[in-house]
């Protein structure tokens, strides 16, 4: 991943005006991250909040992400799922003239919630304090696609249905992430961002796809994590603190899959599902 982010950035270094180059800050940013993950075991404060008390529970990366893959499947009485709209009469028969209910319409909407339960573990701090990531550009895109693809391969089992949900999700996720870009700062030569964007997240998806392959190697998931969201410079991964959270990542990602394979169709196609949540991970996942 790191030579295609490496030409990616490269780019902006022509781009004359001055937001795209804020961008490209925003993005070398993002390789600043190896520090923070290798004194993952040590806690610093700011000297003005040195006399508080810490409210976070110490957070214990060994014991995180054993226990049992279970369903990930909303309770049908969850405030969360988002149900299809039921309308009756002349209204319901107006929308079926324009298509409200075909199945491409339906399928536009499941994927529009389903990448809602991505950006939702995506977007919120707790998986950046559960794996001592920095919040920037660059992680926020590499855990973006790291859970779009648990999506898409779990929809790829659901065979060509779930293949072509996939391209809806796809499509959307793309939308959003020209969107990211371009509040970023990057206006100029966007496009060209985007095609790089997406070199790197078929790289990934592959990459992914190869490490949860039975005959690949024990460690090979958490190599294809480390040079995928941890490493600044392509670097083997170190064995330190830093191999400790890599390891936490690689069992996340793998109970992940493993919980999507047990959620049910209707629950997958409808994104009546939730990601497992990382608030509690301390107690909920010893």
């Amino acid at each position: 991943m790191m030579p295609r982010w490496s030409r990616a950035i490269c780019q902006i270094s022509k781009v004359g005006q001055r937001k795209d180059m804020e961008f490209s800050n925003y993005l070398f940013a993002g390789y600043k991250n190896y520090s923070k993950v290798a004194a993952a075991a040590t806690v610093t404060v700011a000297d003005s909040f040195v006399n508080e008390v810490s409210t976070k529970p110490e957070v214990n990366l060994n014991k995180m992400f054993w226990s049992k893959p279970c369903s990930l499947a909303l309770a049908p009485d969850s405030p969360l799922r988002i149900e299809e709209p039921k309308y009756e009469g002349f209204r319901r028969i107006m929308l079926k003239l324009m298509l409200f209910y075909s199945k491409q319409s339906r399928s536009i909407r499941g994927a529009n919630v389903i990448y809602k339960r991505v950006i939702s573990q995506v977007d919120k701090q707790p998986i950046y304090d559960a794996f001592n990531l920095e919040k920037t550009f660059k992680t926020t895109f590499s855990l973006l696609v790291l859970h779009m693809w648990l999506c898409l391969h779990r929809l790829k089992e659901e065979g060509k249905e779930g293949v072509e949900l996939g391209q809806y999700l796809y499509e959307i996720y793309n939308h959003d992430l020209e969107l990211r870009v371009s509040k970023a700062g990057v206006n100029l030569l966007l496009s060209r961002w985007m095609k790089d964007l997406e070199k790197i997240f078929y790289g990934n998806v592959v990459a992914y796809n190869t490490a949860m392959l039975p005959e690949a190697k024990q460690d090979e998931l958490q190599n294809v994590i480390w040079r995928n969201v941890f490493s600044d410079d392509g670097s083997p991964m170190p064995k330190d603190a830093t191999s400790v959270t890599v390891q936490a990542m690689s069992r996340y990602v793998r109970r992940e899959s493993y919980c999507l394979s047990l959620t049910d169709k209707e629950a997958i196609f409808s994104g009546n599902f939730i990601f497992t949540s990382l608030q509690t991970v301390p107690q909920a996942m010893r």
